[in-house]
């Protein structure tokens, strides 16, 4: 019988700024899944309850959650930026991802998911507590390369003077806000202008052809800057969500295979 993860609420503070962060957490066996969500998306997404299904089914952990100022979270996009959003996901994994875990970062999730690593292997270069990763669609720099770097210099001057811009999006219909702090502090974040990034487990990259908010490039530089055991599957009339049954079905195909190599 299929059952609902328990959510619970954890807070985070970090700077004075304090925010109720919604988690979902299924106990089972290592190595399981660490599930980090898109800008704007959630937990609830079809990607991430897939997959915490998949995880019930074969008996292994799943934690999922939602940064602030997205789904059941706290918080305000006012006040949102990469380094908070990467304070909660690193505070989420520590606190409850017991046990080696794959971890899976969709679109902006695939970014935090890679600072995340990043952050982990400089505290310890063996990173035992990272079995995989998987990025699908990774946007790697996002606020600078794939927002800052592609906006005309109206909204540029916009942000700046006003502070936010509202983005139009296919998928909410009253845009995402992109603010003048998350252009700012994504600065602190860049990766493809510095040094390698040497991961001691496996990193497959999954990646749409058709992909219009994250090209293909992006993944391609990605494989360049991973000095790890890397593999880029790109899906020829795949979109960005890579949602679609076959979607997931590859994804649950690759974490299992994934979950096999690691025991």
């Amino acid at each position: 019988m299929k059952t609902e993860a328990p959510v619970r609420e954890m807070t985070v503070e970090t700077d004075g700024y304090s925010r109720q962060i919604a988690v979902a957490d299924r106990g089972g066996a290592a190595p399981g899944v660490f599930w980090m969500s898109g800008l704007m998306s959630d937990m609830a997404g079809t990607k991430a309850t897939s997959l915490d299904l998949f995880c019930e089914a074969r008996g292994m952990a799943c934690t999922r959650f939602d940064y602030s100022a997205h789904g059941a979270s706290g918080g305000s996009m006012e006040e949102a930026s990469i380094t908070r959003w990467l304070e909660e996901s690193e505070a989420v994994f520590r606190d409850i991802a017991s046990g080696p875990r794959i971890i899976i970062g969709s679109s902006m999730g695939g970014y935090l998911a890679t600072l995340l690593a990043k952050r982990l292997c400089e505290e310890d270069p063996e990173c035992p507590q990272i079995a995989a990763m998987v990025l699908i669609a990774p946007a790697i720099d996002m606020t600078e390369r794939l927002m800052w770097e592609e906006f005309p210099q109206t909204v540029r001057d916009e942000i700046m003077e006003k502070g936010q811009w509202f983005r139009p999006s296919p998928y909410d219909e009253s845009g995402y806000m992109i603010t003048k702090r998350l252009i700012e502090d994504g600065r602190k974040h860049l990766l493809f202008d510095g040094p390698m990034l040497k991961f001691p487990f496996p990193v497959v990259i999954l990646q749409g052809r058709l992909d219009e908010d994250v090209p293909l490039d992006v993944a391609l530089d990605l494989v360049s800057l991973l000095d790890a055991d890397v593999s880029l599957t790109v899906v020829p009339d795949g979109d960005h969500r890579l949602s679609r049954p076959q979607d997931i079905e590859m994804l649950e195909a690759t974490v299992q295979r994934l979950a096999d190599e690691a025991d």
